[in-house]
């Protein structure tokens, strides 16, 4: 169940003052307004938007804004966890390189996932100054944001700040009196998931077929019509102008004693809960506290397992809950945070029907590019309808294991293959017993493949 997004924007407020507002400790919702209207560039600029590319571009050198982001430790947010920073310090870049392009990876096609939207619809002047930061540390030369195709309002809001930021001399040539020129586009893109992987992303973005690329050559150093190419998720970049108007010492506060990640993440929770919703909380919170937010689970259910970060995670268990919700401590438990945004299951829903669920929505998004991918999970989803209709055979769990390891890292060609064996396996190593009751108990003479005379 996604929230409605008035639903989201009071409660990513709900639990700051007008003081902590003000202080900035909640860096990308302290600027949300109660109304609901978009922050566009005058309010923006009264609460100080553009002041970090002030700073930066009159003071600061491309290198020094990767190291402050590497010593601020910013990981990725839309699903990865790398280092922004380091990311940034592998760009191609120095004396002759070509000046290559940012994109902003805001194809949020998650299941489960909906905090880009807030700050897409809400605060675009925030991404739109990230992505300005972003682009002078990687010496890139134009930016897209690459947003997803449903996401109409969101395009609303987002090209009319570009046109704002443009008219006010914050895109364009010679931004802010530095000669640095920049510019940013908006391409809406045609609504697959696998443009979440930033290969894919970048082949959609020149008119091809949205498949991966081969790596190496990464991004950083051919990407985007061979050129230098910097992909960031939305979250992501609207953290730089927090981290470079306070310093990398500020942000790793933010998050205290919690987790060695630094910062706060958007985290939210959808399902059968009291307050579905997204929360600006420091990285390390624990799940506990996320799902006291959300009110605890509705009347009359009980929690049987939840997803940290998006379908393609692993499901934990409730006693997981204690854990803090960092990519570190996630990994230990043999999950992944993904997007932070945690999916409650209950104990009246079957973990079948939910991973056949899951599994068609990957099998019907994979590219074909690669045959576990492509033959392997329409196999599974099959396995699983058969276990659904209490049909399946009684080899099909331990054959559903085995596609499971199959799809695993290392063995595709991208990611999108590991992460829809993520709930497959972890459903049947936590929910053996509710496989085993789809398997077929008695055989007739109909159901075993006679040979034939002459066979």
């Amino acid at each position: 169940m996604m929230p409605k997004l008035d639903q989201l924007r009071y409660r990513c407020q709900l639990h700051q003052s007008a003081t902590e507002r003000r202080e900035e400790t909640h860096p990308l919702t302290w600027r949300l307004r109660d109304d609901g209207i978009w922050i566009d560039l005058d309010d923006y600029r009264a609460m100080d938007g553009y002041t970090a590319v002030t700073k930066v571009l009159a003071n600061s050198s491309p290198d020094d804004v990767i190291e402050v982001m590497k010593d601020a430790n910013v990981r990725g947010r839309g699903g990865g966890g790398f280092s922004a920073g380091v990311k940034w310090g592998l760009t191609l870049k120095g004396q002759g390189q070509p000046r290559g392009y940012l994109v902003c990876n805001a194809d949020e096609m998650e299941p489960g996932t909906f905090k880009d939207r807030l700050l897409l619809e809400q605060q675009p002047h925030l991404l739109i100054e990230g992505m300005i930061l972003a682009a002078y540390a990687n010496h890139s030369r134009f930016g897209y944001v690459f947003l997803r195709g449903e996401y109409v309002a969101a395009a609303k809001a987002v090209t009319a700040a570009l046109g704002e930021a443009r008219h006010a001399g914050w895109l364009g040539d010679n931004i802010a009196g530095s000669g640095f020129d920049f510019d940013i586009a908006l391409h809406t893109g045609a609504g697959r998931y696998i443009c979440g992987e930033e290969t894919a992303l970048i082949n959609s973005l020149e008119g091809y077929r949205a498949n991966p690329r081969a790596k190496p050559p990464f991004p950083g150093q051919s990407g985007a019509w061979g050129k230098p190419t910097v992909v960031n998720n939305v979250e992501t970049l609207c953290n730089v102008p927090a981290v470079m108007r306070h310093g990398a010492s500020w942000y790793q506060g933010l998050s205290g004693q919690l987790s060695d990640d630094g910062g706060t993440k958007l985290y939210g929770v959808s399902g059968l809960v009291n307050r579905p919703g997204l929360w600006e909380m420091p990285i390390g919170t624990s799940g506990e506290e996320l799902m006291d937010r959300a009110g605890g689970v509705q009347s009359g259910h009980a929690l049987k397992a939840w997803l940290p970060g998006g379908g393609s995670t692993g499901f934990l268990l409730p006693e997981h809950l204690a854990c803090a919700l960092d990519f570190d401590t996630i990994g230990k438990q043999g999950s992944r945070l993904g997007t932070g945004l945690i999916a409650v299951v209950t104990d009246q829903q079957s973990m079948v029907a939910l991973v056949r669920n899951l599994e068609a929505f990957f099998a019907r998004e994979s590219c074909g590019w690669c045959t576990p991918c492509r033959d392997g999970l329409p196999w599974t989803v099959k396995l699983l309808q058969a276990l659904e209709r209490g049909e399946g055979e009684p080899e099909d769990i331990e054959l559903l294991d085995k596609l499971a390891d199959d799809l695993g890292p290392g063995k595709t060609f991208c990611a999108h293959a590991p992460g829809a064996s993520m709930p497959l396996a972890s459903a049947i190593r936590y929910f053996r017993a509710e496989f085993d009751q789809g398997v077929r108990r008695s055989r007739t003479p109909s159901d075993v493949d006679s040979v034939g005379a002459g066979g």
